[in-house]
């Protein structure tokens, strides 16, 4: 078990943007600066969409222009299009986030365009950033769509090649509406391993019904080393029906730590920002070791104990 597993914090994005109540800037720059000091690779800050599209994140410039940067840290950002990978690059992001959809469907519900018209508009990003910062593509719905059912995988290694033929740097697999199970996670786990050996490999998961830990647990076991996952759980895709938190990355986190894997993570300290969310958001959260402590977190026994114990002595 020595291979570094590498997280990805997404709850300012991801996690904040169906959020009905604004957000405060400052808040959310302290939330970033806090989890700078906890261990993750990467934190994807924000998105550079379009303010109506997306109000909780039109503050994206003043976020990244005053988050404090710890060295090591990747500070990534969601670009839809190439004037917000124009925006981004002004601010200096580290790795601009490319999304499409596996499925044609969740795309032209998503994106509100066809697949092919999305890869072309990314396309025209890639080859304008030409390599001046990092691309990642996150290809959305792999292991399944709400509204067409299954995604075959060859669909999703196709578009993941035609992605990596111009260079990107890494893929993210989306689990976008927790359709996935711990089998068909080992399957395409391995395929993809198969296909792009060089490229970085992240899986993105959803805990709609409960499997969200199995199957980061089945893709570890598969040999894939990053993740990602937002705090508290929080986050869901707003044009996929049923659509429930990503994973918590507290809980995933702490379940691989136990297991003896090395995440690289301060546990006590993220569970210490963890416990801050709900009042950022005004609302209880789905994350669980927040709420019940780390399994090496013991509890005083009753004094009735002691005096049973001395009973049976």
């Amino acid at each position: 078990m020595s291979k570094r597993i590498h997280f990805n914090d997404v709850v300012t994005r991801d996690g904040f943007q169906i959020e009905p109540e604004f957000i405060p800037t400052d808040a959310k720059v302290r939330l970033v600066d806090a989890l700078g000091d906890c261990g993750y690779a990467k934190i994807e800050v924000t998105s550079f969409t379009s303010p109506k599209a997306i109000p909780m994140l039109r503050d994206a410039e003043e976020v990244m222009g005053r988050i404090r940067r710890v060295p090591g840290v990747e500070y990534t950002v969601l670009v839809p299009n190439l004037r917000g990978a124009e925006r981004a690059m002004e601010s200096r992001a580290d790795e601009l986030n490319l999304v499409m959809s596996t499925s044609e469907t969740h795309n032209l519900a998503n994106l509100r365009m066809p697949r092919e018209k999305s890869f072309a508009a990314l396309s025209e990003v890639i080859r304008v950033v030409d390599g001046r910062t990092p691309v990642n593509v996150s290809l959305s719905t792999c292991f399944g769509c709400p509204m067409e059912g299954d995604v075959p995988q060859a669909e999703v290694l196709a578009w993941g090649q035609r992605f990596a033929d111009q260079g990107v740097r890494g893929l993210t697999i989306c689990d976008t509406t927790g359709m996935a199970h711990p089998a068909h996670v080992a399957r395409m786990c391995e395929a993809l391993q198969q296909r792009f050996p060089a490229l970085q490999l992240t899986l993105h998961f959803h805990n709609t019904r409960g499997m969200g830990l199995a199957n980061v647990l089945a893709a570890v076991q598969s040999g894939i080393t990053r993740f990602d996952g937002s705090l508290g759980g929080l986050g869901g895709c707003p044009y996929a029906p049923g659509a429930s938190g990503n994973i918590s990355s507290e809980d995933a986190i702490h379940m691989l730590e136990a297991m003896g894997y090395d995440t690289g993570i301060d546990m006590a300290r993220l569970l210490q920002v963890a416990r801050m969310l709900p009042a950022i958001v005004g609302h209880e959260v789905p994350g669980q070791v927040a709420k019940a402590g780390p399994t090496s977190q013991l509890h005083p026994a009753p004094p009735a104990v002691a005096e049973l114990r001395a009973a049976f002595s």
